[in-house]
């Protein structure tokens, strides 16, 4: 077979002046007028934000799917609801008709019926159905004036507050639905506590907080800047109102990741020897690009979201993509700029420091690192084998991951949102939670008399506690019943039912009706939106993994190493999958158990195979450039792993802190969001990139770096370390 051999080892040589070294060299000598020009930037775009606001909204549209066609149904003849809601939910162990009560609540209510948001208020006790069985719990439904996530926090406590006047000792009022959940959330600590424990981590790292702080002032000002720049934009696409924490997640480990990375490189470039203004170029010139690949990887994979066509999840890929870009660009410009006015001072400061360690007789942290590649190079294959034996056994209850929506019956114990879901579980069963509308058009004697029908076959089939009379459209054309499952919105047993009535019961009546009967409601939209997204996701992968292994191939021109990098990327996230599963779907450390939200999976896989190419180019580019110094492949694993081994730990110790933060969220989708990729960062930068790879690399030895000739003629030259 005609292969290309690897290229012969070279001694090290001035940088060259490529176009990362041209930028940095800009932006130290222009220092002032590169940071004038991000202060600019960031005052514009929020002076801009400011003055037109933001317009988030969501789009959960599901083309294609039976809850869509319900829906679309509904909408064309004029059946839909047109309005969002409020229960008023109320409870008395005496009766609600007891002592007064009614008389309480009616004053009550209409006292809501006249507050700013409010519609109107349905008196539960003019509707049967609106008062459980043994007449202790019932709810009045307030319709608001407009949508849910338009509706002030104020106002929604307006509503719970004048609720509750009617409240005694025997009396319990208590508000659920959509607008009530906002009560649950808190703004919490998270973040703050995120970016100090970074801090303090590069303190640790560079023994100086002036140096710890430019890669958190780089991370702030990208951040803050893309922030600005999503709420202009959510006036053209479809955001969602939680894309800004999802973005601050990702933009501030991202952040402070790549500028760490460029910041330990002049570093070690400042030990060496060379001044501060040539530190920062050969920074830039190594660590510079390697930020730039892994950037533009994580933003194709990010990219990669639209691909899957789920209305929000787009805004919110878009919405990240921006972000990291906007941190890529802070990194390369405003990082060098930082470093023109404070090099000389950490040139002297690191100096002294490494003076003291010495005088100490305390070994340079490379020495610990070269130690623990020394003993993974004596047993590669052991290491390499029972760290993957070990992740994939923590990948495992990812075969069982259940997808879903988190509802209230998710919201925190004490919040009046998953008080009122509970007592409506309690007094009318689990659900009335999660109710199926069955939407049913046409039919031999009419819509309506198919729908009556299918009530009464519903009301006999295993698992529907109940059904209500059939309700029909306007033009008589539709009509619509809703059907109570005997299971909670979130339980399996609700999945197997509604695929039984769409494949089964259904299907059978159709033809005896001769009308079309759809499921649709919330419950069978979530359902929906799960399969949509687990059918697409293969698609999904192949994409993010293809366009990643082309990059890879292209830097490093070699036919192994992108194959390596791609599975062992894998291994880490479906270990992060495993863990998110066990934790939040099993119930693992006294988590609620409940599904894993629908689009996280997607949205941990496209961030998380982006990052882990960070540590992935930053370790294994420096292992070839000291095999290209020296030629012998077991000393450039080893020393690739003593250059890079602080650096990555540290790296990936911030970003576990970061991510880790959000646990202190209220919201159960920014929990598990930052438990998964935190899960994930752990297992890359500790697991996967400080044991399997130099395990890996000692394994292929000089074949890591083969490429057949054929495809090295065809490929581009990109070279990622100097030369």
């Amino acid at each position: 077979m005609n292969t290309t051999a690897p290229s012969p080892p070279r001694p090290p040589a001035t940088p060259g002046r490529s176009p990362f070294a041209r930028l940095a060299g800009f932006s130290y000598r222009h220092r002032k007028l590169v940071l004038l020009l991000w202060a600019v930037l960031l005052a514009g775009v929020w002076a801009v934000a400011s003055a037109t606001g933001d317009d988030y909204r969501e789009d959960y549209s599901l083309p294609g799917t039976d809850s869509q066609h319900a829906a679309d149904l509904l909408a064309a003849h004029g059946a839909d609801q047109g309005a969002d809601t409020l229960d008023i939910v109320l409870h008395d162990d005496a009766g609600l008709r007891a002592g007064g009560t009614e008389e309480r609540v009616t004053a009550m209510l209409a006292e809501v019926g006249r507050l700013p948001g409010v519609a109107e208020v349905a008196d539960p006790y003019a509707t049967e159905a609106a008062v459980s069985a043994d007449g202790t719990t019932g709810y009045a439904t307030v319709v608001l004036t407009v949508p849910s996530e338009q509706l002030e926090t104020a106002a929604v406590q307006d509503i719970l507050d004048t609720a509750r006047t009617a409240q005694t000792d025997g009396l319990r009022v208590e508000l659920g639905g959509d607008a009530a959940r906002q009560l649950a959330e808190s703004g919490g600590p998270g973040e703050g506590l995120g970016i100090l424990a970074a801090l303090v981590i590069l303190v640790f790292l560079f023994g100086s907080v002036v140096a710890a702080g430019l890669p958190v002032i780089t991370a702030l000002f990208a951040v803050g800047s893309a922030l600005g720049a999503i709420v202009i934009a959510s006036h053209v696409f479809t955001i969602a109102d939680y894309t800004p924490y999802m973005m601050m997640l990702v933009g501030l480990g991202v952040g402070i990741d790549y500028a760490l990375l460029i910041f330990a490189r002049f570093r070690t470039e400042l030990a060496a020897g060379a001044t501060p203004e040539r530190a920062t170029g050969h920074a830039m010139d190594a660590a510079g690009r390697t930020v730039f690949f892994a950037g533009c990887t994580v933003i194709v994979a990010l990219l990669g979201l639209v691909a899957l066509g789920l209305g929000s999840l787009q805004g919110i890929g878009l919405s990240v993509a921006v972000t990291v870009l906007v941190t890529m660009a802070a990194a390369l410009t405003m990082l060098p700029a930082l470093l023109g006015f404070f090099g000389a001072r950490f040139a002297r400061g690191f100096a002294q420091r490494d003076a003291k360690r010495a005088a100490r007789g305390r070994r340079p942290s490379g020495d610990r690192w070269r130690t623990v590649a020394t003993a993974v190079q004596r047993r590669p294959l052991t290491a390499l084998l029972v760290a993957v034996v070990a992740l994939l056994g923590l990948s495992a209850p990812a075969l069982g991951m259940r997808l879903g929506f988190a509802d209230a019956g998710n919201d925190p114990g004490g919040t009046t949102s998953r008080a009122a879901y509970d007592l409506l579980s309690d007094g009318f069963g689990p659900g009335f939670n999660g109710p199926f509308a069955v939407v049913t058009e046409g039919g031999d004697e009419g819509a309506e008399r198919a729908a009556a029908e299918a009530a009464a076959v519903l009301a006999d089939t295993p698992g529907i506690a109940a059904t209500t009379p059939p309700f029909p459209s306007p033009d008589g054309a539709v009509a619509t019943v809703v059907a109570f499952p005997d299971s909670a919105p979130q339980d399996a047993e609700t999945a197997d039912l509604l695929g039984e009535l769409r494949d089964d019961v259904l299907p059978a009546l159709a033809e005896r009706t001769g009308a079309e009967h759809v499921v649709g409601g919330a419950t069978a939209a979530n359902e929906d939106f799960a399969a949509t997204t687990a059918a697409r996701m293969p698609l999904f992968i192949g994409l993010v993994v293809g366009v990643s292994l082309l990059l890879l191939l292209v830097v490093f021109r070699s036919f192994l190493i992108p194959l390596k990098a791609a599975l062992l990327n894998l291994l880490s996230i479906g270990a992060a999958l495993g863990a998110m599963t066990a934790v939040f779907q099993h119930g693992l450390f006294g988590v609620e158990p409940g599904p894993v939200e629908s689009f996280l999976p997607v949205m941990i896989f496209a961030v998380v195979f982006g990052l882990s190419m960070d540590y992935e180019i930053f370790l294994v580019s420096r292992i070839h450039e000291e095999w290209r110094r020296h030629g012998d492949h077991r000393a450039a694993v080893r020393e690739g792993l003593a250059h890079t081994g602080s650096v990555v730990t540290a790296a990936g110790a911030i970003m576990i802190v970061v991510f880790g933060s959000f646990l202190l969220s209220s919201d159960r989708m920014l929990q598990q969001m930052g438990f998964g990729m935190a899960v994930a960062i752990f297992v890359d930068a500790v697991v996967i990139r400080c044991l399997v790879v130099p395990a890996a690399m000692q394994l292929m030895g000089r074949r890591a770096w083969w490429l057949p000739a054929s495809l090295a003629r065809s490929l581009p030259v990109v070279e990622l370390e100097r030369h």
